[in-house]
């Protein structure tokens, strides 16, 4: 295969449609985002209500994160076949972006259950800062501010759970969930649908 020379401006052409792309197949797939957020408030709220009623003991903490790998197993089928179907086309930033994510999720659960004895009361905002490093690189990557001052804010709460007492930990999750993937995925949504018009 011949090696091409690229002129500065084909080089900026080609990473503007590889960012184009990547973008596009985001805003294909952002009810995943959504559904991401909604998962994990619901986790937290779930928690939360069963304490209130006094359910805690039947409906141990696993119950209620046993939504994360469903989430996770129907995410990999979902745009697996979205993929296929669309033949949207896969792009280095693409690859990298859902490498990164399957890694993160798979370490933050890997951490959650079983190394969460050894991390005592910091999981849960280990959990919302490597969550908001994700969302940060993934609006820096597809160019798309709500998803990256999403992940910054909730960067910001990741920090601010280290000051409260642990028993309102869920309560910084939730708001996570809703300050960094809900509401962004809601604007990623609705950027799609503004296109088609």
């Amino acid at each position: 295969m011949e090696e091409r020379n690229f002129t500065p401006e084909e080089s900026l052409l080609l990473i503007s449609k590889t960012i184009e792309e990547t973008k596009q197949k985001f805003q294909e797939n952002g009810h995943i985002i959504v559904l991401w957020g909604s998962l994990t408030f619901s986790v937290f709220f779930l928690q939360y209500f069963f304490e209130l009623v006094g359910l805690h003991k039947k409906f141990d903490i696993i119950w209620t994160c046993i939504l994360f790998p469903l989430g996770a197993i129907y995410t990999f089928f979902y745009t697996r076949r979205k993929i296929k179907k669309n033949n949207i086309p896969k792009t280095v930033l693409g690859m990298t972006i859902e490498a990164m994510g399957w890694v993160v999720g798979m370490n933050l659960m890997i951490l959650g259950f079983i190394f969460g004895d050894h991390l005592g009361n910091a999981i849960a905002p280990i959990f919302i800062i490597f969550l908001a490093m994700f969302l940060i690189v993934i609006g820096i990557t597809i160019k798309f501010k709500p998803i990256t001052i999403g992940g910054i804010l909730m960067n910001l709460i990741g920090f601010g759970t280290f000051l409260v007492h642990p028993k309102y930990y869920g309560f910084s999750l939730m708001l996570g969930a809703v300050v960094g993937l809900i509401l962004p995925g809601i604007l990623l949504n609705k950027a799609k649908k503004k296109e088609y018009v």
